[in-house]
C-alpha cells in the first residue's frame, strides 16, 4: 500500500455499515469512501445522502456507489454485509449461510487485485473474520476483526463512571470471543497507573470487588440489552470501525483489542480471537500479549476452543 492513499471500500450499507460511513464523514478519516451492496440502488441511495451533507461538514471526502473492481486499488476492504438469523435456524445453518455470502464477497475483491487490509463486523465477528483469511489467502496481519474492541471500550466506559475517572484514564480490556465467552482479566486493569484490584482493596469501603464482577457481566450483555431496546446495535461498532481504520491510515501503531489470528500467543494456535495487538499501516504490525493469571489464562483457553470449533462449523 502506498502511504499517501485513504481509499476505503464499504461492503454492506445496512445499519452497521452506514453507521460506519456516517462516522468516516464526520472525522474525515479518508478521502475516498466507496459503498458496494448487493442492492446496488440502495447503494447509491446511501452515496448520495452522504454526498449532501459533505458541504455542513469539514471533509471533502469524494463519495460514491461502484462495483468490486473499485477494491482495486483500495487502502481498507471493511465488510459489513451479513445474513440474519431465521427463526428456527441452527447456528451451523446461519454459518453456512454467511459463508456463502463472504465467498461471493471475498472471491471478486481478491480478483480485483486488492493488496490492502479486510477490516470484518460482521458477527460473529472472530469466526468470520477467520473464514475470510481462508477464503482470501492474504496473509494474517492483513485480515483483522473489530473484535471485543467496542467490548472494551463499553468497559472502560463503565469503569470510568463507576470510579469517577475519565474513561480515558481507565486501562483495561475485555479479550476473548466477542460473545458468550468474553471475559475481562483484572488482573491487567488499571486506573492510570494503579491496578484496579489494588483501588478497591484500599477504598474497599467506597468499592467492592463483587460490583466489577457486575461491570464485567453488563459489558458482556450489553448488546443483548440494547437489541431487547431498539432491535440492533450499530452506532457504537460504526464508531469504533472509524477508530480502527484511522489507526491503520495513520499508521498509528495504536492499541486496540481486535480479533487477531494467533499463531502461538497465549500458547494458542489456529484461532481468531480478541485480543490487545499493535495497529498501523500493514494491520497487525505487534501483539501486547498480556500476563494472565492461571485461572485468566484457562478463561482465554476455553474461549479460544470454542471459537476454534465454531470454525470448523464453516468446514472449509
Amino acid at each position: 500500500m502506498r502511504a499517501e492513499k485513504q481509499k476505503v471500500v464499504l461492503i454492506g450499507t445496512g445499519f452497521v455499515g452506514m453507521s460506519f460511513a456516517y462516522a468516516a464523514l464526520n472525522q474525515n478519516v479518508c478521502n475516498e469512501l466507496v459503498l458496494i451492496d448487493i442492492n446496488k440502488q440502495k447503494a447509491q441511495g446511501e452515496a448520495m445522502d452522504l454526498n449532501h451533507g459533505l458541504p455542513f461538514s469539514n471533509s471533502n471526502m469524494k463519495i460514491y456507489a461502484a462495483d468490486y473492481d473499485a477494491c482495486g486499488d483500495a487502502d481498507i476492504v471493511v465488510i459489513a454485509a451479513g445474513v440474519a438469523q431465521k427463526p428456527g435456524e441452527t447456528r451451523p445453518q446461519l454459518l453456512a449461510r454467511n459463508t456463502a455470502v463472504f465467498k461471493s464477497i471475498v472471491d471478486p475483491v481478491v480478483a480485483s487485485g486488492f493488496s490492502g487490509i479486510f477490516l470484518i463486523a460482521t458477527n460473529p465477528v472472530d469466526v468470520m473474520t477467520h473464514i475470510v483469511k481462508t477464503l482470501s489467502g492474504f496473509p494474517e496481519n492483513r485480515v483483522i476483526g473489530s473484535g471485543t474492541t467496542l467490548d472494551t471500550a463499553r468497559l472502560r466506559f463503565s469503569l470510568g463512571e463507576y470510579f469517577g475517572i475519565d474513561p480515558r484514564n481507565v486501562h483495561a480490556y475485555v479479550i476473548g470471543e466477542h460473545g458468550d465467552t468474553e471475559f475481562v482479566p483484572w488482573s491487567q486493569a488499571m486506573i492510570g497507573t494503579k491496578p484496579v484490584e489494588n483501588v478497591v482493596s484500599e477504598f474497599g469501603d467506597r468499592f467492592k470487588r463483587e460490583e466489577m464482577d457486575a461491570i464485567s457481566d453488563k459489558v458482556k450483555n450489553a448488546a443483548y440489552e440494547i437489541i431487547e431496546a431498539k432491535q440492533s446495535t450499530y452506532y457504537g461498532i460504526g464508531m469504533s470501525l472509524v477508530r480502527i481504520v484511522k489507526a491503520i491510515l495513520k499508521d498509528e501503531n495504536s492499541i486496540l483489542t481486535l480479533s487477531a489470528y494467533l499463531n502461538g500467543q497465549y500458547g494458542q494456535h489456529n484461532v481468531y480471537a480478541g485480543v490487545p495487538v499493535v495497529v498501523g499501516r500493514e494491520g497487525i504490525v505487534g501483539h501486547l500479549e498480556l500476563h494472565l493469571t492461571p485461572e485468566e489464562s484457562n478463561k482465554f483457553a476455553a474461549s479460544c476452543e470454542a471459537l476454534r470449533q465454531f470454525y470448523k462449523e464453516a468446514n472449509l
